[in-house]
């Protein structure tokens, strides 16, 4: 019967206009996801109104696509400008805009194109030939387990932060400070909201997205007020081939494959988002790299390894939508609306009397992906020449955008509180930058901070304690903590993270003994 489902599935999805709503979507997807400040679930948001009178494939369909393509249209202006068009391409930007300081806009942008592409279309495949099983991982999940997951993340502090330690943890700490402002998602009472100065209370804290305009886009336009030429330097001839960037993705198959599937199992897991499994590939590939000096340089398999994961997320994202109704980001939560309004029940019957739809979803994927690469070879790659394009002329346009951005964000009172936000962490990213503290620490205490905060106060009441009590009390061998290691996959997860940071300091311990052996 599921062969059969999937024989009507491809031609639903090949057939007249449902084939034009994949491309439409993509197209879509990949404008929206380049202009810093949208992305995919505010572009989908938009759309959502717009697909009442379709039928509910297409509209589904069209909604996916958008998705798809905002995910692999982020980093073309992470790559060209330093400036992540989503959230997820903050990690593009540590290599991908290096390589085009070197003149190497070009590769970076067909590797971008080549990794998001096939990681997105094995990791697909992945899910409709595993779906069940997938299911069943993503159940084994809890609170404990989210907590862990993100303080996993924070541990990747000790292998991606290059030069001082304490700069790094410094900035990874000053990220974390940053989430605690507004109010916790398990308290009614606004944090640090500053009403007396602003003249509102900051109830949703700062807005991570401003953080990252301010802190890329921003702060790069400080720094390049002060050269002549363009992005690339007068003197450098970009690279007219896409090959090299198509050479160097299949010959690191290891990095794509490994990481985009951590996109998708991170994905999969509600709350964590193409944000957190992108850094987290990234940091997987410093740390399984002989030459880690290299990155931040404009390193071609950290590029790689965030690509990979950015799409290979998408399809981890649906497994908990479509199966339990639970959406895995902000994008699939739109998605689910649009799944609800059209009269489509995420759960069974998505799998049964609805399969055949929910193939169709799948090879909508499938078929974008291939788009994406087509679009990003071809026609992508040649706005590699905005990078020669002067700077007296960059600078001016790309402020503009990102304060549209920072408009757009939120609205009413929070708009001023966003755009002050993009232009203070412009500054504080330019001094970062300047005095060599680590923007990758930094943004990950950003992104993981709300996520370890909810899920370990979450934990700690499910095990009878709360986060106040045990700090209040000193009572940091407490029973509650336990909670935290009473199953094998939360176990798991500690020993990964105290691999990570004790790994370093006793590795070169051991080796030492063993030569001495």
């Amino acid at each position: 019967m599921s062969l059969g489902m999937f024989l009507e599935a491809l031609s639903i999805a090949f057939s007249w206009p449902t084939a034009g709503w994949i491309i439409a979507g993509v197209l879509i997807g990949i404008i929206i996801g380049a202009l810093p400040g949208l992305g995919p679930s505010l572009g989908m948001a938009i759309m959502l109104p717009l697909t009442l009178p379709l039928s509910p494939v297409n509209a589904v369909i069209l909604l996916v696509s958008v998705y798809s393509g905002a995910m692999y249209g982020g980093a073309i202006a992470a790559i060209l400008i330093n400036a992540p068009g989503t959230a997820a391409a903050a990690a593009t930007t540590f290599e991908g805009y290096p390589m085009s300081r070197k003149g190497e806009a070009m590769k970076a942008l067909s590797i971008s194109a080549t990794a998001s592409s096939l990681a997105g279309f094995f990791t697909v495949i992945t899910l409709i030939l595993l779906s069940p099983v997938l299911v069943e991982i993503v159940l084994a999940f809890t609170s404990p387990e989210y907590f862990l997951i993100a303080l996993l993340g924070l541990a990747m502090i000790t292998v991606i932060a290059r030069g001082s330690m304490i700069k790094g943890l410094v900035a990874g700490m000053f990220g974390l400070m940053i989430t605690s402002i507004g109010t916790s998602t398990t308290s009614v009472t606004p944090r640090y909201a500053f009403e007396d100065v602003l003249g509102f209370v900051m109830y949703d804290g700062i807005s991570f997205v401003a953080v990252l305009i301010g802190l890329f886009a921003i702060a790069e336009m400080f720094k390049l007020a002060g050269e002549k030429g363009g992005i690339s330097g007068r003197e450098t001839v970009l690279s007219g081939s896409i090959v090299p960037g198509i050479k160097s993705v299949l010959s690191h198959p290891v990095t794509l494959v490994k990481s985009g599937y951590i996109g998708m199992l991170i994905g999969s897991i509600p709350g964590a988002g193409s944000t957190v499994s992108t850094f987290v590939a990234y940091g997987e590939s410093v740390r399984s790299s002989k030459d880690k000096e290299s990155f931040g340089t404009g390193n071609e398999t950290g590029l790689i390894a965030a690509e990979s994961s950015n799409n290979g997320t998408i399809g981890g994202s649906l497994i908990p939508t479509l199966s339990f109704g639970i959406p895995g980001s902000a994008a699939t939560a739109v998605l689910l609306g649009g799944l609800v309004m059209h009269g489509l029940n995420p759960g069974p019957t998505l799998f049964s009397e609805e399969l055949a739809t929910t193939y169709s979803l799948f090879i909508a994927l499938l078929v974008g992906n291939v788009l994406i690469l087509l679009i990003g070879l071809f026609f992508v790659t040649r706005a590699s020449i905005i990078t020669q394009v002067d700077t007296d002329y960059i600078i001016p346009l790309i402020i503009v955008l990102a304060l549209l951005g920072a408009v757009a964000l939120r609205g009413d009172t929070q708009t001023w509180l966003d755009i002050g936000t993009v232009v203070g962490l412009g500054v504080v990213g330019f001094y970062m930058k300047k005095y060599d503290y680590s923007i990758i620490a930094f943004v990950l205490g950003v992104v993981l901070g709300e996520i370890a905060e909810e899920n370990l106060d979450r934990s700690l009441q499910l095990s009878d304690g709360s986060l106040w009590f045990l700090i209040s009390e000193d009572s940091i061998l407490s029973t509650e903590w336990w909670v935290f290691l009473e199953r094998p996959l939360s176990i798991a997860l500690v020993v990964l993270i105290l691999l990570l940071v004790f790994g370093p300091f006793v590795k070169p311990r051991l080796v030492g003994l063993l030569d001495r052996s």
